[in-house]
């Protein structure tokens, strides 16, 4: 029998083994040559951890609050499409897990259960994610839909005018499912002759018009707080909160979208300082470590999203991969808030991170 995984990065093995190889293609890979991808993993090498010690740690305190909603670690699951291309129970699997360890789930608009079934699966605290498409009426029923089922916020992702060019998708000629979120308003059948179905599929729904006016809009359909993710710029993180949105997701999208747009966590903190405290900042991207999750937090985070280490749980081993890769990079946030000498989340400060350019700088 195989040795039970020691950290989530095993995970990665394990899904490529259970996965069809166009299924793990889909998943793991990224825009154009995969700079981005790489990156925003190798960036976290770059930041050091500076640890104060005789501290009280004999008590550590990993919980946090998100929206006013308690959570017990800054761990979050980001929006991932089709988990039933990853496990028979989906969505719902995903969902099961985040509830069990107390934490909020972040449902996709491009999931592979329903709303209502993802609702319906266990009590939690749950966020819904959108695109706008190009027929508004799709967009309003899906988020109204969401809110009667009790999801708390919703993500509006707005880095996706257009599909990024994913090469392992064109050649593998991925084919996405029906989604049934979609059933009686959509078809996402898509021919495509010459490369992904997903990618026509997306070209000839999502609407490239989309821009900040249309904030306005979203709101007018819902009453719920409303985050938007994939941020990159002090710029539009000064124009997300003019618009009044309720958060900011600093994201890349996985690094499926634009190659060479920067490692997320490079640009973190330049995003906090942008808006001053007005709304909480939140952090997508590369987090494979309880110490990536600590450095996000010690740049400004408020919390982390994981996506592709919850996605490779789930195709591993269903459920329990789901709950042991969040419980994992809990214990591990653990392990270094007590060995850094931060026995509370709020305790982890700037000063408990250093970059290369300031280790440089202090020798000056």
């Amino acid at each position: 029998m195989a040795a039970e995984p020691v950290n989530v990065n095993e995970f990665q093995e394990l899904a490529r083994q259970a996965l069809p190889k166009m299924y793990y293609d889909y998943y793991s890979g990224g825009a154009e040559d995969q700079h981005t991808l790489k990156e925003n993993v190798d960036a976290f090498h770059r930041f050091k951890i500076l640890p104060r010690v005789l501290v009280d740690i004999s008590r550590i305190d990993l919980s946090t609050t998100v929206l006013g909603y308690k959570i017990s670690a800054p761990i979050m699951i980001a929006p991932t499409a089709m988990h039933k291309l990853a496990h028979p129970e989906g969505e719902v699997a995903t969902a099961r897990a985040a509830a069990a360890c107390n934490t909020i789930m972040i449902l996709s608009y491009m999931s592979t259960c329903t709303v209502e079934e993802v609702a319906a699966s266990c009590k939690a605290i749950r966020f819904f994610q959108v695109y706008v498409y190009q027929r508004r009426d799709i967009t309003a029923n899906l988020v109204q839909r969401a809110e009667r089922c009790g999801y708390k916020a919703i993500v509006l992702t707005v880095d996706t005018p257009r599909l990024g060019r994913r090469e392992a998708d064109i050649k593998n000629k991925m084919v996405a499912p029906q989604l049934k979120n979609f059933k009686g308003l959509i078809s996402t059948k898509v021919s495509s002759d010459d490369g992904s179905n997903l990618e026509a599929f997306a070209n000839n729904t999502f609407d490239a018009s989309l821009s900040w006016k249309d904030i306005g809009w979203l709101r007018s359909i819902t009453n719920l707080p409303l985050l938007i993710k994939g941020v990159l710029t002090c710029e539009d993180a000064i124009k997300a909160v003019e618009v009044g949105v309720d958060g900011i997701v600093v994201s890349n999208h996985g690094a499926r979208q634009l190659d060479y747009s920067p490692a997320t966590i490079s640009v973190l903190e330049e995003v906090v300082h942008a808006v001053k405290g007005k709304v909480p900042v939140f952090f997508d991207g590369g987090i494979r470590r309880g110490t990536d999750v600590f450095k996000a937090l010690a740049l400004g985070a408020q919390a982390v999203l994981i996506g592709r280490p919850a996605v490779y749980g789930l195709a591993a081993k269903g459920e329990y991969g789901v709950k042991w890769v969040i419980e994992t990079l809990k214990d591990e946030l653990e392990l270094t808030m007590a060995l850094s000498g931060c026995p509370t989340v709020k305790d982890i400060s700037r000063n408990h991170v250093r970059t290369k350019h300031e280790a440089l700088h202090s020798m000056l």
